[in-house]
């Protein structure tokens, strides 16, 4: 690292899990986030500030008014762009070291083994079932550590999956096989738009945990958030023994 990025991280660097090694190994590495909505948008903030060195974006949506009440990423200005050139934009001004590369264009089961082909860890911040089950399938196949976020109006849940691994659940374990569960949007029931920031900022952080191993591994426990009656709780996830996503 040059002179400039020890500053700009001094604040990891003097971390003992993380440090200076554990800071080079941010820069090497590729993160993957499907969704660059109310989760995905602090998430990006965040990883990039954090000196992640390339982020690839999926999502193939535009920024409208009504998204700016949560997400932060995106400015008055950026309205009817897409997202992903308005979020290559505000990296840009914000970390120097990221390379950013943007896909305007949805995640299916088609495509998405060869989109999160590479990555260090996957964040799946999407909006609807389908597109959850496609980046699970593809995560576990290629072993790939999944950061699952959703929020709902006052709640939010979060979980880290490799059901490849022994005793560790995959998302399916969670959730089954049902491709058609119907799916409810904020814009059908409203969102507390913090609460994204709270679920995309944990998100980059189970991400950071992901590829400098720090504190209690996550995996097989899921994080619920109730910001109505202002609690945390974490629950262990089992592998369904049915569910045939490894040993």
């Amino acid at each position: 690292m040059n002179d400039e990025q020890l500053d700009r991280y001094a604040r990891h660097i003097i971390l003992k899990e993380i440090g200076g090694a554990g800071q080079q190994r941010l820069l090497d590495a590729h993160v993957v986030l499907i969704g660059a909505g109310g989760i995905g948008a602090p998430a990006i903030q965040y990883l990039a500030a954090a000196g992640v060195g390339r982020l690839t974006l999926v999502d193939d949506d535009v920024v409208a008014l009504s998204n700016l009440q949560r997400q932060v990423l995106f400015a008055t200005d950026d309205i009817g762009q897409p997202k992903v050139e308005a979020a290559e934009v505000a990296v840009a001004l914000l970390n120097p070291d990221v390379r950013i590369t943007g896909l305007q264009l949805r995640l299916t089961a088609d495509n998405a083994v060869d989109l999160i082909a590479g990555a260090d860890v996957v964040i799946d911040g999407s909006d609807n079932f389908a597109t959850r089950l496609a980046v699970a399938d593809a995560a576990r196949g290629q072993h790939i550590p999944l950061v699952s976020a959703a929020v709902g109006q006052f709640d939010g849940q979060l979980a880290v999956f490799r059901g490849w691994e022994t005793g560790k659940p995959c998302y399916r374990c969670l959730v089954g096989d049902d491709p058609d569960r119907p799916d409810i949007s904020c814009a059908d029931q409203g969102v507390l738009g913090a609460l994204t920031g709270v679920l995309g900022s944990l998100a980059a952080i189970e991400a950071i945990r992901a590829i400098v191993p720090f504190g209690a591994d996550p995996a097989g426990n899921m994080l619920l958030i109730d910001a109505l009656n202002f609690r945390f709780r974490t629950i262990g996830l089992p592998k369904d023994p049915g569910c045939g996503c490894g040993a």
